[in-house]
């Protein structure tokens, strides 16, 4: 990965080439010294990650963060700071900051959050690659003389399919149980509130508790998904719709602070929601 360093000190610009270069974590394709100068750069250099100081002379680094983001959608920003107020903090996550690194800079820490930073960005890139051929194969191809009265209307089975293509769990272990599960709720206007998961799943196979547990997975793992979309892309169509309908989004948000390395706990999918939700989608 390419990296770009933002700090009016160059010492501080150098010592972070040497730590990326010697502990082979990228290579630095540009640096500057303000924020002018940066601005300038990194339209055509596009890095991959890019390293910026919270205090400078001209503009500060949140600020700097906060333009730089809609051109780099894709990039990953660590900030270098002295600064341990909460809300100074709190203010460059939201301008769209993943990892802080302490001054004086340590080589230990930028090796370990540069890695994080690295793990997370492939992780993401590879979920949207999953995400767009996803949506490629689910668009439909119309024939050349079709009217819109000829169109047969969607099952449930494909609406339920459809969603969790869009969540990145269609081909996961147990996406095949949730809909199964569904359709019989849909079928047979089953609400979780009047039931529960495990009398459900056994009505369809002689081990419940494994089908019920594939579903959890199944469900946490497109909780992962959407906490990533979410740090990639606030403003996705698929985080927002679904990070309130489908899984509760301070349990979202929870997962994306564990993403970042802001918490050490993961967010919780309530699967009678999620189950209650899926069913809702499919009966519209």
């Amino acid at each position: 990965m390419n990296f770009y360093l933002i700090d009016d000190d160059k010492n501080v610009r150098n010592i972070l080439k040497i730590i990326i270069t010697e502990q082979q974590l990228g290579s630095v394709c540009g640096g500057a010294g303000n924020a002018q100068d940066a601005l300038e750069d990194i339209s055509a250099l596009t890095p991959d990650i890019i390293i910026v100081d919270l205090l400078m002379p001209d503009t500060d680094g949140i600020t700097l963060v906060g333009q730089m983001r809609p051109l780099l959608p894709d990039a990953a920003f660590i900030m270098l700071s002295q600064v341990t107020s909460k809300d100074m903090v709190a203010s460059a996550y939201e301008a769209g900051v993943e990892f802080f690194i302490q001054k004086p800079i340590n080589s230990i820490e930028v090796e370990s959050v540069i890695r994080k930073i690295q793990e997370n960005l492939s992780m993401r890139r590879t979920m949207n690659r999953i995400q767009n051929i996803f949506l490629e194969d689910t668009v439909p191809k119309q024939p050349a003389k079709a009217s819109p009265a000829a169109a047969p209307a969607s099952s449930s089975s494909s609406v339920l399919a459809n969603i969790l293509q869009r969540l990145g769990i269609i081909g996961v272990l147990g996406s095949k149980d949730i809909i199964t599960v569904a359709e019989y709720m849909t079928a047979n206007h089953v609400h979780l509130d009047d039931t529960t998961l495990h009398e459900l799943c056994s009505r369809f196979c002689d081990s419940p508790k494994s089908m019920e547990q594939r579903i959890r997975r199944a469900a946490a793992a497109g909780l992962v998904n959407l906490a990533h979309l979410g740090i990639e892309d606030y403003s996705n169509e698929i985080f927002t719709e679904y990070s309130n309908t489908l899984y509760n989004f301070e349990q979202v948000r929870k997962e994306m602070d564990f993403i970042r390395g802001r918490s050490d706990k993961h967010g919780n999918v309530k699967i009678k929601n999620f189950l209650n939700a899926l069913t809702a989608y499919s009966q519209r």
